[in-house]
């Protein structure tokens, strides 16, 4: 009976041993900080959404003009600041853009201006491409100046005097026309004016619809 009561609390003292031993401590605290990170931590591969209306600040690669582009020619241009969403960033300074020309109207010569159009179609990041809709950005040449058309009728009424000394009625007519044609080309050579867009110019666009990230 002696040797069972001895066998029986060797057992007992074994067990609360184990059971307090400190690498069973620090295994029971290992778990209960797992499950709370676990319950803390962002789900992997969560989406984002980019709300419509935030603003997307892009430098464009290249210049663009209305000698050189048309109407669809495509562009590459760089994201110069941050796109934040509730405070976390979701595109970072440097994302890839693409986008192209949406109306490209040359200057005439003394009269219209220069319009030149352009809008934002996609981005890439981690891999992928994503399609974008967003809001359009033009430039406009300035106007044409009055002087330049004050240069025609000038050259019309210089021609038309001289003609009229020197051949009559009817040298007054073609001193008109030549008085005319060189009042146009002097205006022509400064009054026809075009969008000119260098590289690396700022542009400010809005998006029109959400994108998930």
């Amino acid at each position: 009976m002696r040797a069972a009561l001895s066998s029986s609390i060797v057992y007992m003292a074994v067990a609360v041993a184990a059971c307090g031993s400190p690498s069973s401590r620090n295994d029971a605290a290992t778990e209960a900080a797992n499950a709370t990170d676990a319950r803390s931590a962002k789900p992997v591969g969560r989406e984002v959404e980019v709300p419509s209306g935030a603003i997307v600040a892009v430098r464009l690669d290249r210049a663009l003009s209305t000698v050189r582009n048309r109407a669809g020619d495509t562009f590459e241009a760089t994201l110069d600041e941050p796109v934040l969403v509730d405070g976390e960033e979701v595109l970072t300074r440097g994302t890839r853009f693409s986008g192209h020309v949406t109306t490209s109207e040359a200057s005439g010569r003394l009269k219209g201006r220069a319009v030149l159009g352009i809008t934002l179609d996609g981005f890439d990041t981690n891999g992928r491409h994503y399609p974008i809709r967003t809001s359009l950005t033009s430039k406009t040449s300035e106007a044409h100046k009055k002087r330049n058309i004050e240069l025609i009728g000038g050259g019309a009424g210089v021609g038309a005097l001289i003609g009229g000394l020197t051949g009559g009625g009817k040298g007054a007519g073609i001193g008109a026309a030549v008085g005319a044609g060189a009042g146009t080309g002097v205006a022509a050579a400064t009054g026809k004016k075009e969008v000119e867009i260098p590289a690396e110019t700022l542009f400010r666009f809005s998006l029109k619809s959400p994108v998930k990230i």
